[in-house]
């Protein structure tokens, strides 16, 4: 059917533009493009104008007048000469408005023969004044053959200059002679769109040129064609496919309807053509991590396709930061953004990558299209299941003749991209190809050999694979468009399936995780910063462990927050944004299919199946054509207008163009503009993701960390607006900072907070890493935001070696204190409890730098950047760190130009001030992450001053043992004891073993307790003891194990205790009652007692709830102060009777008593029943492998082993049952004892069964030894 417009639809384009040169203004040298005068006239760039365009304005989408003009021919005018090539080149480019709406731009570019005799005198005298330059510059007056070559320079096109290589290639093109040459300038048509259909404007524009080159005149005047396009071509209505008039044929576009996914236009498979699977998805995965991306090719349209094929893939995500698929060369300050972007710069084929100076380049994915090569930024996950994806993606391109590798030779600038299908397929028939993968390309490749042998395992035979075969000889007549382009859409469609299906695997039950919010829409957008809208940590426990690093860090990037946003904001399906509502139905479908319970998550990787249908919608529509617009008409034209020139694009009629027809009743020009925008928006929404007003708003207040900058203004670049826009990037990169250092602490202290009530650490891994890269790479930016001079590649580390250089240099004058560099804290870091044993390490921000230049395994600057920021975070330096790296302003300003970030000193001390904040919270992040870095480490023995240390003869040793490794024994030095040693990481440490040989006549020994300190980190252990070693003292223990615990630098009384010595029949009261002897200690009543075991319990309870990377130690839990072990002492002290005043028993005899009765029970074979009798021979069993153990442990540490022991293999509350009926019990334990408590022990046992269902696993140092 014919149609007119439905009130509703908008028109196919908004405007038709002509730029070119203007002969009035003559030739304007473009110095904002970046050309140098060193090039020859032909190849330096010049001004050119917007010649005209129609209509004069649109009310919803004014004309930009600067923008248009640089993106149409963002180079500017070229000139040329009948020996280049003048073949015409398509691009199509994007403007995006402040609002985030887009529009989009189609030109075609063509030569037109320059008739204006000014303009080519002025290129003459141009190439006059330019060979006179070079020929002072080439040849010196030594050289008579010189002269001689020049004299010739103006007959021969070109010069043979033997003077050096370089000459000839500068001459090559300088042969521009008025009498001789046809000069040709460069003009563009240009058809901007609300909507991306660049397939259709190709044809439109391509068939405008043809009407002006052809022998023959068009059929109408050109005209009547624009006016067709501009006022007579409908929008296609979503879900319906369109066809209009071009010159000299039919063009049919189409639209994908409300169920499908977006419109995308562009071919995809041109990407993977260009650049191969494998790069295209490091590509997709830097993209989708936020990361700085920069396309590099001579092709405008190659950087667009790229760009938008990129982006369209993430569905249902979209980037939401600065997106400039082509930069003009005026624009290439904003580079320097320290944002995350994705921009298209043009390379001119002359230079090679080495010569472009990029500001930062720590974060940065730099994309050489032509070149087929990528280079990625340091420590880039793995995307989920890449292997499996690669090999689907695959078998789509090669099902249409593209090769997975790309064609690594694609940089013929002429060659038009086309599918290879009808050569593969009549290569096939000449038997040349066994398969597609056969071509050597794809042998020499390491990814396709390794998908070869995944599709060998899969059993996917690449045989039946068969290329579709290309009937473009006999045309289908059933489908309305060329089978090109009927192929571009299936390569799409299929390509954008695959990588849509793994979206909706992976994010298949995202919805159980949005965290809706409790307050009205109003107040919930106020605080939006400050919300937390998914439950990370609960979804990432659910994900297969491959997943982790890339979703831990995928989770944290805006897109995903302004996709969970609009999730909460939509809580119909009619308020949903069309891509919600598309991935809403596929994720429902998903789960209808796979009933599977959310908890079982497998890495099984699930094929795409909806292929197919999403095929047939589009044959559909491309086979029945629903709307036909109106054909082009002659329109009312003065007699004579519209006369045609052959080889000129003619100057247009305004009066007709300028306005559309009055008396169609589907204008509706009254309908207020804002209708028309509103309208406008609706329809973006459907297809460019754009919200409605609400959405709108909140996406520009909340949370613009720095992007309402999507794309630099494209108009005069005074000073003060490169000013402005650098103040914008200050401000965001200050916001970014609070929320970031905000986000780390409140995961951080929030958890712990609820959880435990204090701080231990309970942030996953895999999160806080995920958090600490993402402050890394903030940094980054911070410290490449205005950058002078570019040295290395991480701006951060390269300012350190600055700092570190100028330090030295000071530092070589005489009598300097300390080693060079050193900064002499007056207020002396502290450590508790280590007054005298361990002076605090010294405060060096020099000294750190050295530790991090020391490690061998971080080979990058940018590796060592990193390093030593986790290094101060650890240190709780980092804010101190860099505000004395930034107190030296002479550097600074060296460094730096003035609008730089860290030359803004209010907003550098605030962001000082927010990365303060971390002292609040410990991190690990340093030694977590270095596990296998050699760290020196200082061991300190503090023995009891008032017992005769000094006369100890024995040889002291200890083993230090740590959540990564331990020591092995070390001698301690008997006269010092102290020693400095270097091992492998042991990771935060856990426990010291110590004790001696027993050797000389006093070997009795007092030792308060054990401090050990990490020379690199500077944290500071303390193992409390407060027992003996010795025999026939205390427990008569030879070699104690002793738990400690990090301690807080603080400024408090050096005594304030740390959890107290395991070992001391009861550490904990003994250290607040000050010490006294073992006898006299206080007594605890039962209540307090059964607290103590509960308390102990639940402990060890939470610790097994919490997800595996969050525990702490189990060791502390068992044998630290108020551990289990303390906790059964108490239970075994409690009415214990002390038969006489100097002889001290202890629990351990009671026990070795009940040990003997059992084994006596036995033989007597007094055995109550079965069960009785298991567990008396598990008791016995334990008790003589613990006593027989050739380690000299006293007493206690046997207690503790035997409590360890039973922990471990569930055996204690059967033990407790056995003991509370043995009759020694009786003998040795008061009646109000609470061994003696029927209903006490009950409820004991009870306690102690809750710890059945958890897996418990020593620490190698608990239970060394001892052979069960």
């Amino acid at each position: 059917m014919t149609t007119g417009f439905s009130s509703g639809s908008c028109r196919f384009a908004d405007y038709f533009v002509i730029c070119g040169l203007d002969t009035e203004s003559g030739l304007e040298p473009d110095e904002l493009s970046g050309e140098n005068f060193e090039q020859s006239p032909l190849r330096r760039t010049f001004k050119s104008k917007v010649l005209a365009h129609f209509p004069e304005n649109v009310e919803w989408n004014p004309f930009d007048q600067d923008a248009v003009g640089m993106l149409c021919m963002p180079k500017g005018l070229s000139f040329r000469t009948q020996a280049d090539s003048l073949e015409p080149q398509f691009h199509s480019f994007i403007i995006t408005r402040e609002d985030g709406s887009r529009t989009y731009g189609f030109a075609l570019t063509f030569f037109e023969e320059v008739t204006s005799k000014q303009i080519c005198s002025a290129m003459q005298t141009l190439y006059h004044m330019h060979n006179a330059e070079q020929y002072d510059i080439l040849h010196t007056p030594t050289s008579p053959k010189g002269l001689e070559d020049h004299r010739h320079q103006h007959s021969q096109p070109r010069p043979v200059l033997h003077a050096a290589p370089a000459i000839s290639r500068l001459q090559r093109f300088n042969s521009y002679d008025i009498s001789r040459d046809t000069l040709y300038v460069s003009k563009c048509i240009c058809l901007i769109t609300p909507m991306a259909f660049p397939q259709a404007c190709r044809k439109v524009l391509q068939q405008l040129h043809q009407a002006v080159t052809s022998p023959l005149p068009p059929p109408l005047p050109l005209e009547s064609y624009i006016y067709n396009i501009l006022y007579e071509v409908p929008m296609p209505p979503s879900g319906r496919s369109l066809k209009f008039s071009g010159v000299y044929g039919p063009v049919v576009c189409q639209r994908p309807s409300t169920c499908e996914l977006p419109l995308f236009d562009f071919a995809i498979s041109e990407m993977f053509h260009l650049l191969g699977v494998e790069n295209v998805l490091q590509l997709f995965t830097c993209a989708l991590l936020e990361m700085q991306i920069l396309l590099y090719s001579q092709h405008y349209q190659r950087l667009m396709t790229v760009a938008e094929s990129i982006t369209a893939l993430m569905f249902p995500y979209q980037w939401q930061h600065v997106y400039v698929p082509i930069l003009p060369a005026s624009l290439l300050h904003f580079l320097d953004a320290p944002v995350p972007y994705l921009m298209g710069l043009h390379s001119n084929g002359q230079d090679d990558r080495t010569k472009l100076e990029l500001p930062q380049e720590a974060n940065l994915c730099f994309v050489d299209i032509d070149n087929h090569f990528i280079e990625l930024p340091e420590e880039l996950p793995q995307f989920p299941n890449k292997l499996e994806f690669i090999q689907e993606i695959s078998e789509v391109l090669m099902s249409f003749g593209v090769s997975p590798e790309g064609n690594i030779h694609s940089n013929d600038s002429q060659a038009k991209y086309r599918f290879r299908s009808v050569d593969m397929v009549s290569d096939k028939r000449n038997g040349n190809l066994a398969s597609p993968l056969n071509s050597y390309l794809l042998r020499e490749n390491e990814t396709i050999a390794r998908l070869q042998a995944l599709v060998k395992r899969t059993g996917v035979s690449l045989e039946k694979l068969e290329v579709r075969e290309d009937a473009s000889s006999n045309k289908d007549a059933r489908f309305q468009c060329d089978e090109e382009e009927l192929k571009m859409h299936q390569a799409n469609i299929q390509v954008r399936e695959v990588f849509a299906n793994r979206f909706t695997q992976m994010f298949a039950d995202y919805e159980v995780f949005v965290i809706q919010p409790n307050q009205d829409k109003e107040s919930w957008f106020t605080n939006r910063d400050q919300m937390q809208n998914f439950d990370k940590a609960s979804f990432l426990s659910d994900q297969p462990e491959p997943y982790l690093p890339f979703l831990s860090r995928f989770l944290e990037t805006q897109m995903f927050a302004s996709f969970i946003d609009s999730k909460i904001l939509c809580h119909d399906d009619e308020e949903k944004e069309h891509t919600l509502r598309v991935f809403d139905s596929r994720v429902d479908k998903i789960r209808m299919l796979n009933v599977r319970t959310p908890t079982l998550r497998t890495s099984m990787y699930q094929k795409c199946t909806n292929i197919e249908e999403a095929e047939k919608l589009i044959e559909m529509r491309v086979t029945k054509i629903d709307h036909t617009a109106l054909h082009p008409h002659l329109l009312d034209m003065k007699i004579g207008q519209g006369r045609y020139e052959r080889g000129f694009f003619p100057r247009l009629q305004s009066d007709v163009l300028s306005t559309g027809p009055t008396s169609n009743k589907w204008t509706k020009r009254s309908a207020p503009a804002q209708w028309r925008r509103r309208d406008r928006q609706k329809q973006h929404a459907e297809h460019l993701y754009l919200d409605n007003d609400q959405r709108e708003k909140y996406i520009q207040e909340a949370r613009n960390l720095g992007t309402t900058i999507r794309q630099p203004k494209l108009s005069n670049l005074s000073p003060s607006v490169i000013a402005q826009t650098n103040w914008k990037f200050v401000e965001g990169l200050l916001k970014e900072c609070r929320n970031k250092t905000k986000r780390m602490l409140v995961e951080k202290m929030g958890r712990e907070a609820v959880e435990l009530g204090h701080g231990e650490v309970s942030i996953t891994g895999v999160e806080e890493n995920t958090l600490i890269a993402s402050l890394c790479d903030l940094l980054e930016r911070i410290w490449s935001h205005g950058l002078q001079v570019k040295q290395g590649k991480s701006a951060l580390w390269s300012h350190l070696l600055h700092y570190l250089e100028s330090k030295e240099k000071k530092n070589v004058t005489p009598g300097t204190l300390g080693p060079p560099g050193f900064i002499h804290d007056t207020e002396r870091r502290k450590s508790d409890g280590g007054g005298s044993a361990m002076a605090p390490l010294k405060v060096s921000l020099i000294q750190d730098m050295r530790h991090i230049q020391n490690i061998s395994e971080i080979k990058t600057d940018v590796g060592k950047a990193r390093a030593w920021v986790r290094l101060s975070m650890e240190k709780k330096l980092l804010s101190r760190h860099l505000k004395q790296l930034l107190s030296d302003h002479e550097l600074t300003k060296k460094l730096y130009k003035r609008y730089a970030f860290l030359r803004c000193d209010d907003e550098k001390e605030q962001f000082l001030y927010h990365l303060l904040s971390f002292n609040a919270v410990d991190y690990f992040c340093f030694t977590n992450v270095f596990t296998t870095i050699m760290i020196p480490y200082h061991v300190v023995v503090v023995s009891s001053k008032k017992l005769g240390g000094s006369m100890f003869t024995a040889n002291p040793w200890v083993c230090v043992s740590g959540e990564l490794a331990e020591t092995g024994v070390l001698q301690v030095p008997r006269n010092t004891l102290e020693i400095t040693f270097e091992c492998q990481n042991l990771g935060k440490l856990t426990t010291v073993q110590m004790g001696h040989d027993n050797s000389g006549l006093y070997a009795k020994w007092l030792v308060e307790s054990v401090m050990v300190r990490n020379e690199i980190t500077g944290h500071t252990y303390k193992f409390p003891c407060g027992r003996w070693l010795g025999k026939g003292v205390d427990d008569g223990s030879l070699e104690r194990i002793l738990v400690g615990e990090l301690m807080t630098p603080s400024t408090e009384n050096d005594e304030r205790m740390c959890r107290t010595p395991p070992m001391q029949q009861s550490p904990g009261m003994m250290r607040r009652f000050v010490t006294i002897s073992p006898n006299s200690k206080p007594k605890l009543n039962t209540g307090q007692i059964q607290e103590g075991v509960g308390e102990a319990i639940n402990g060890i309870v939470k610790h097994f709830h919490k997800p595996e990377k969050e525990r702490g130690s189990l060791t502390l839990l068992l044998c630290g102060e108020y551990g289990l072990v303390w906790a059964l002492e108490q239970v075994f002290q409690h009415g214990f009777k002390s038969p006489r005043l100097f002889k001290n028993v202890f629990i351990w005899d009671f026990l070795e008593k009940s040990q003997v009765y059992f084994e006596g029970a036995e033989q007597r074979e007094v055995i109550p029943d079965e069960n009785w009798q298991t567990r008396v021979r598990h008791f016995c069993r334990f008790m003589r492998a613990i006593n027989n153990t050739s380690r000299n442990i006293g007493k206690d540490g046997k207690f503790q082993m035997l409590v360890c022991l039973g922990a471990r293999d569930h055996l204690l509350h059967h033990w407790i049952a056995l003991l509370a009926d043995c009759p020694v019990t009786t003998q040795m334990y008061e009646d109000t004892a609470l061994i003696k408590d029927r209903s006490l022990v009950n409820s004991l046992i009870r306690v102690l069964q809750t710890l059945q269902e958890f897996n418990i696993t020593l620490e190698a140092s608990l239970v060394k030894g001892v052979g069960i």
